[in-house]
């Protein structure tokens, strides 16, 4: 399996791309699913995630409220809709997507720009703006995307060097670039090899259970740190006086896909205020 992740800023064609290149390959293609999937299974509304991811917020609230809980959520949310997908790819077409999938040669990343005045032309199209506001609209989405991810990530999306490839839809086709990104996710370098899918199988694993343990309203207060290795998860870390070691063991042993547990974990008399792995 390979998977596709396609980011563009505001305005684009991204969507109708992703769509193209999900046909193309005769794949499944996803967005906001990861968001309804993370609601479900960790009980988040999805009004607050659909909040996070599509319409941010001032710096203040960012800097306010820790939205590392619900990035675990998505990643989880993300990795399970890969694992189930039964297909050959995977194309995801959203703001966060090329940063949920962290180091993994299976994953190719895809950044779509154009000029500002093409940018303009397509918001003015779309959303029946003026010149003015619809440059107004790309800056201020733009600007929105940025702060989120930035709290969500500690990255700025328009660094070129977080994406393999960066196409510019101001001097090429949705035709072409669909032709593009079909023939780049074929090339041996993007292919899944029995390291890559084990360190993805992993990686899901280890998201899965720290998501549990975020978004648990009985397991405030801890600082833990969570990998995962062939169905075996170490945890070690910190709790609360009150909580015990076999209390957070027995937990992650619920959560499906988990084989053992290892625990490291000491308890604090008072953590303050939460924080998050």
């Amino acid at each position: 399996m390979a998977i596709i992740t396609i980011y563009q800023g505001a305005s684009g064609s991204g969507e109708e791309l992703a769509d193209a290149v999900a046909q193309s390959l005769g794949c499944g293609c996803i967005s906001r699913e990861v968001l309804v999937e993370a609601s479900l299974r960790y009980n988040i509304p999805e009004a607050k995630l659909n909040d996070i991811v599509e319409k941010g917020s001032n710096w203040w609230d960012r800097f306010m409220e820790n939205l590392q809980p619900y990035r675990i959520a998505l990643q989880a949310a993300f990795c399970q809709i890969a694992v189930t997908a039964g297909q050959p790819h995977l194309v995801y077409h959203g703001h966060l997507g090329h940063e949920l999938l962290p180091g993994f040669s299976h994953v190719l990343k895809v950044l779509l720009t154009a000029p500002l005045d093409k940018r303009v032309e397509q918001v003015k199209a779309r959303q029946g703006l003026g010149e003015a506001a619809a440059r107004r609209f790309i800056e201020e989405t733009d600007k929105a995307r940025s702060r989120r991810l930035m709290a969500m990530f500690g990255v700025d999306w328009r660094d070129p060097s977080r994406f393999d490839l960066v196409v510019n839809l101001g001097r090429m086709s949705v035709g072409a670039a669909k032709h593009l990104i079909c023939e780049a996710v074929r090339l041996p370098d993007y292919q899944m090899s029995p390291a890559s899918k084990q360190a993805f199988e992993d990686f899901a694993l280890a998201s899965r259970v720290k998501a549990v343990l975020a978004m648990s309203a009985d397991m405030p207060r801890t600082r833990l740190d969570v990998k995962a290795s062939a169905g075996t998860v170490a945890v070690s870390g910190s709790v609360p006086s009150w909580m015990s070691e076999q209390a957070v063991v027995s937990k992650i042993r619920q959560i499906p896909g988990v084989k053992d547990v290892n625990a490291d974990i000491i308890n604090l008399p008072d953590l303050g205020v939460a924080e998050w792995p």
